[in-house]
């Protein structure tokens, strides 16, 4: 302000010196409004100049178009997955014996003796040679070349072992054998009886058994949705699991059946489909380009302001170099250096690449949906997260912002040492408390004391234990430790005493 007030009071007596001093003021003027500019909120940028927020109204039409985009594909891929849900379900109710409709644990079917092994081995076998007499669904052998593809089934035993529970005694050979055999599914029956000696089993030294085969199934339910069916290709594994554990106090055995399922999505490779699924696609692919479109422009806007500011910033650090010969710190640097474009640049580029990905499966060209839901499920996020900068242009948003900022690094470490903490506990109950609490307990609470079930009005006490303590005086025996006995959680009885 000092150089201003000068070239005002005397700028017409300073001659030569006079031009240049006021063509530095001139310059320090222009840096300091373009400065002020650039820190500016587009409400106030607006006010200054009348100059349209474009990047403000770009974003905010770009998250309408992501969003109506992310939720148009999620429901199209909520269909992909509810079909191989219910794939997977089907299977196990056609292949396993006995199924239940609940799986057991992390396993579809647990068996307890050999007969029942032997029944749910020729059951699967049995149901896969009559597979496409037996399924409600598009469902058929895979064939490739014309040919179709055979099951496949394994068992992996011990190489050499003997056994002997009465002596306490054994001889294993550690080492793996795995014997695979074929079989084409029109002809089970005869295959089962010419090969009978690999169904001999022999429990004590067998590992697994692996039955694996391919199927071939169409989506049929993506019609109703206006779009276009998708092939698969159901690579179906069982694993039969024999586990024997011997030690000094128990002797168990439960041989578990493991289905799974890996579905290959893949375009049908002859197509034929009337009504208006075809049209409603091209809409939606036109819809995807003008999504691209706004996030291609909002890319070159961010972009744009980013050389802006490098450009700024290098005036600015030039200017106090030679006027001041002072050097501009980093703090100040920082300040020209906005995240928020760089946040802004990346979710383009993954809403970009999703869109692509997206109009390529619409088209039947590719089946990639997990990866298509990750670029469009991040790009979203990153999308919403922007939005926040927008907020700070208010003032009880940017206190709110500002305190987050400033707080985030203290929440940080403090979630660091309550996470070593937390860590250790959890190991140290999962390996003291863990193996020797019922569940039961934690599912239906402790049981009640005599004195709760006599509130209660109950009249079926359980008899005393033998060995409890009586009371000399009354005669009357109690358990010595019933009043160690805890109330279950919801119990609603309150003594007043």
């Amino acid at each position: 302000m000092e150089l201003l007030v000068r070239y005002h009071d005397g700028s017409e007596s300073v001659g030569p010196h006079g031009s240049t001093m006021s063509q530095g003021i001139i310059k320090e003027e222009i840096l300091r409004d373009d400065l002020k500019y650039y820190f500016m909120s587009p409400c106030e940028k607006y006010r200054a100049r009348r100059q349209l927020p474009w990047k403000l109204g770009v974003q905010i039409l770009k998250i309408v178009m992501i969003t109506s985009q992310l939720i148009l594909f999620g429901l199209n891929n909520q269909l992909v997955v509810s079909y191989k849900e219910e794939n997977a379900m089907a299977f196990k109710n056609l292949f396993l014996k006995d199924y239940s409709g609940v799986d057991e644990e992390d396993y579809s079917v647990a068996l307890y003796s050999q007969q029942a092994v032997y029944d749910s081995l020729f059951y699967v076998l049995d149901q896969y040679g009559q597979l496409e007499r037996l399924s409600v669904g598009p469902i058929s052998y895979a064939e490739e070349d014309g040919k179709l593809l055979p099951l496949v089934i394994c068992k992996e035993h011990y190489k050499r072992g003997n056994v002997e529970p009465s002596d306490e005694a054994y001889d294993i050979d550690a080492q793996l054998e795995k014997v695979c055999m074929t079989h084409d599914p029109t002809n089970v029956s005869q295959w089962k009886a010419e090969n009978m000696s690999f169904f001999d089993l022999e429990f004590y030294r067998l590992v697994d058994i692996k039955i694996t085969f391919q199927l071939k199934g169409i989506n049929l339910q993506t019609v109703r949705s206006h779009e276009l069916p998708d092939c698969y290709t159901f690579v179906v594994t069982l694993s039969l699991f024999l586990q024997i554990t011997f030690d000094n106090q128990c002797h168990s055995g439960k041989m578990k059946i493991f289905l799974d399922i890996d579905a290959l999505s893949s375009a049908c490779k002859n197509w034929k489909i009337s009504g208006t699924a075809q049209k409603n696609t091209h809409y939606l692919l036109v819809f995807d380009g003008f999504v691209i479109l706004v996030c291609l422009t909002s890319a070159v806007l961010c972009t744009r302001s980013i050389v802006l500011a490098v450009k700024l910033l290098q005036r600015f650090s030039r200017f106090f170099r030679e006027n001041y010969n002072h050097r501009v710190c980093e703090t100040d640097q920082k300040e020209f250096l906005n995240g928020w474009y760089v946040l802004v640049i990346v979710s383009d580029a993954m809403a970009i690449v999703g869109s692509i990905l997206k109009m390529e499966i619409q088209a039947k060209s590719l089946t990639s949906y997990d990866v298509c839901s990750i670029f469009l499920g991040t790009s979203t996020l990153m999308v919403w997260v922007g939005v926040i900068r927008y907020l700070g242009y208010f003032q009880k948003y940017n206190v709110l912002i500002l305190t987050m900022k400033t707080a985030f690094p203290n929440v940080i470490r403090f979630c660091c040492c309550a996470g070593m903490i937390y860590l250790g506990y959890t190991f140290c109950g999962w390996i003291v408390l863990g193996p020797y609490h019922e569940k039961n307990y934690q599912k239906n609470g402790f049981p009640m004391t005599d004195l709760q079930r006599f509130l209660r009005e109950q009249k079926d006490f359980p008899p005393s234990e033998e060995g409890s303590e009586m009371d000399t005086e009354t005669g009357m025996g109690y358990p010595v430790l019933c009043c160690c006995r805890r109330a279950p959680s919801d119990d609603d009885i309150v003594l007043i005493s």
